[in-house]
């Protein structure tokens, strides 16, 4: 995956949850293009953000066996924009998982304020249903992504007693 749209895990509840956050900075290329003056994070960022969020939560459910491949969203509702200084808290609640895959419930917010909420259709891919030249490489979990899992999995562990 080429870019990341998660800055990092705040909460992981294995199997059932997970919240993450993205912190919307001027510096970033998209906010020079979109808008002028009126810089906007993309909607279809938004919810690649909710999706990588989800799409973690579901892979690790599964013990990263799978290929997660995003499949379908639906029921999207875009309440506002999200603007350049905010942070956006990525939140994805597993409602149905089995061998073909998954769906969950994701809402991104800005502070109280609902910015976007729908359903996220995930559905696992063994090697032979991966587009040619692709490796099964588990290619969600590898790269960039693997940093963001040891986060998590600090996150979801409590301290150690006395520190």
């Amino acid at each position: 995956m080429r870019w990341t749209w998660i800055d990092r895990f705040v909460a992981f509840e294995s199997g059932k949850s997970a919240t993450a956050v993205k912190n919307l900075s001027l510096a970033e290329d998209h906010f020079a293009d979109h808008f002028p003056g009126f810089p906007v994070m993309p909607a279809p960022l938004i919810l690649e953000g909710l999706a990588q969020t989800g799409g973690i939560l579901v892979g690790e459910a599964r013990q990263y066996r799978e290929n997660v491949v995003l499949a379908k969203m639906s029921n999207v509702k875009l309440h506002r924009d999200a603007l350049a200084g905010e942070q956006l808290t990525y939140t994805t609640t597993l409602i149905d998982l089995n061998d073909t895959g998954a769906r969950v419930a994701a809402t991104a917010r800005s502070g109280s304020d609902l910015v976007v909420e729908g359903e996220i259709l995930f559905a696992h891919a063994n090697p032979s249903q991966l587009p040619p030249g692709l490796p099964d490489t588990k290619f969600v979990f590898n790269g960039e992504l693997t940093h963001l899992l040891r986060m998590a999995a600090a996150v979801s562990k409590p301290p150690a007693a006395g520190g």
